[in-house]
């Protein structure tokens, strides 16, 4: 067992985790238009995306009559880089203006596999993200030779129909155990902490990047703390799409009022040459938006991840044992 204590004290609360897909859908009526044209260069092997403006989008803050957005696009289904990209955010206005071209690397071939998904977003002063309208393009049946497909175009925003197609894109499950363990006080003057025990038992059906050749590993972090001394990992396991890790790693100087505030960040990595690919992930905690008092993003536990943690918490002294889906998540920079 390896033994790490998180700073759970420092000064400041990492805000830099967030989901991909964190945000409100549905929230806020959608309306209005986005005026987008795409082009493929062959000389450069780079589909552009030229995001002009959009017009009489839904207000986030309806007293003022206005939102702060900002527009999205993703090729899916990529699995390898996520495929995300993004414009700056425009505040203050139903109408904003971009002129941006977001760009993506890719052969033209593969490109015809993919759709297209533009989406304009809200983002608020605690940048939360709330959705307001989206469009979607075939580019299986796109004529990249017909020149009117290259010029700019207004298309309608469209409600979310279906659900998110990464967050639904099945990403393998996690088979673990967690336990917290209080330690007595010695003395009645020193604080009560305690350790967190997690127990990575197995993987089941991975998505596969790279064909047969997975070598995947699990690595751990307890947020709010990005620090290196944090981190904890298993070690890789090839071949195989349902790898056996059983590993415990431990976390000590827990106190009761920390397991309200801290998240076990559980990450899933394909190990390759010199580069590791994300492959999915769950976040552990009671999933209420704040920190010590801070609002975070990466405070997004599903329901059956919070049920996990209440568990937990409810049952010291003993493990409780889950199989959860693991998801889409934008990981922490870890901090010196």
């Amino acid at each position: 067992m390896s033994k790490s204590v998180p700073a759970f004290l420092q000064d400041e609360v990492s805000g830099s985790v967030m989901s991909v897909y964190s945000g409100d859908f549905g929230n806020l009526e959608v309306k209005g238009n986005i005026q987008f044209a795409i082009d493929y260069v062959d000389s450069l092997k780079e589909l552009h995306v030229f995001v002009a403006q959009c017009k009489d989008l839904a207000a986030a803050d309806i007293k003022k009559q206005r939102s702060d957005p900002y527009v999205k696009t993703y090729l899916l289904p990529d699995k390898g880089k996520m495929g995300k990209k993004k414009t700056l955010v425009v505040k203050k206005t139903l109408n904003p203006v971009y002129n941006e071209i977001l760009r993506y690397k890719i052969e033209k071939q593969i490109l015809k596999t993919q759709k297209l998904n533009v989406s304009v977003w809200h983002r608020d002063t605690f940048k939360r993200n709330s959705f307001l309208g989206e469009v979607e393009l075939d580019l299986e049946t796109w004529d990249w030779d017909n020149k009117q497909n290259k010029q700019l175009k207004w298309y309608p925003l469209k409600r979310k129909t279906a659900p998110v197609p990464l967050e639904a894109e099945n990403r393998g499950e996690m088979k673990l155990a967690l336990q917290y363990v209080p330690e007595p006080t010695p003395g009645k003057k020193l604080p009560t902490t305690g350790e967190v025990h997690i127990w990575v038992k197995e993987c089941l059906d991975l998505p596969q990047l790279r064909g047969s050749h997975l070598n995947s590993f699990v690595k751990c972090i307890i947020l709010p703390d990005t620090s290196r001394k944090s981190r904890q990992k298993t070690r890789a396991v090839g071949k195989t799409t349902n790898p056996v890790f059983n590993h415990t790693m431990v976390y000590d100087g827990f106190r009761p009022e920390d397991l309200t505030e801290a998240c076990v960040e559980l990450t899933v990595w394909d190990h390759h040459k010199l580069t590791n690919q994300f492959l999915g992930g769950l976040r552990i905690g009671f999933g209420t938006g704040k920190s010590y008092g801070t609002e975070v993003d990466w405070m997004d536990s599903t329901s059956e991840e919070v049920a996990l943690w209440e568990k937990m918490v409810n049952s010291p002294n003993t493990w409780i044992e889950a199989t959860l889906p693991l998801r889409m998540l934008l990981i922490a920079k870890i901090s010196k």
